[in-house]
């Protein structure tokens, strides 16, 4: 499955593809987070590893590089790769919610119903490629990945404006931005605190 989107502020460069994560993208995947596996040696593992605290330090960097590894060549890892050509510039992770055990640590995202939920959870885009219509895509890329795979419910953890309506900056927006899920039809089912809300999305 290949997305193709036209990132809008440089029409006369390559459109964006979009596709499914394969065994063999390890390359891409290094290329794409360099040296610090995405932000603070995360790898994508944040939501795949509980408890934090401790546990999470020890795991940032080269421990979690190898774990994220193995999900990737193992085919345990799901998510949607964007390119600019042939160079990787975005990626989005998605699941069953059951695969992503720290969310049941986050008081606000805890949830009695999830033993048949997706989940859209992890997004990292180069910065030149930002507001440029790539989450968007990421997205619609995972919500079709998803209904292929028979989902029906898809759950996400929007990052919301702050209080007063600026934007946070791209460090705490990893989860995705609030307005782009409404525009892609999520809804708001729970929001324990204003800044963690919990969306869902019926197929």
């Amino acid at each position: 499955m290949t997305r193709t989107t036209q990132r809008k502020t440089a029409p006369e460069q390559a459109a964006i593809k979009v596709r499914e994560l394969k065994k063999t993208d390890w390359p891409h995947i290094t290329a794409l987070f360099g040296s610090n596996g995405a932000c603070g040696g995360c790898w994508c593992m944040s939501w795949r590893i509980t408890p934090h605290g401790k546990t999470w330090k020890e795991a940032q960097g080269e421990p979690n590089r190898k774990a994220f590894k193995k999900f990737v060549e193992s085919g345990k890892a799901l998510g949607i790769l964007a390119f600019d050509g042939t160079k990787p510039v975005g990626w989005c992770a998605y699941g069953r919610r059951t695969e992503f055990p720290h969310l049941e640590s986050a008081k606000a995202y805890r949830r009695d119903d999830i033993e048949q939920v997706w989940s859209i959870n992890c997004f990292f885009i180069l910065a030149k490629y930002r507001n440029q219509g790539v989450a968007t895509a990421l997205t619609e890329a995972a919500i079709k990945a998803i209904v292929k795979r028979k989902g029906k419910i898809i759950e996400t953890y929007p990052a919301p404006l702050t209080k007063d309506g600026n934007k946070l900056p791209a460090t705490f927006v990893w989860t995705g931005p609030e307005e782009m899920f409404r525009r892609l039809g999520f809804k708001e089912v729970q929001r324990l605190s204003y800044s963690r809300p919990l969306y869902r999305l019926e197929l």
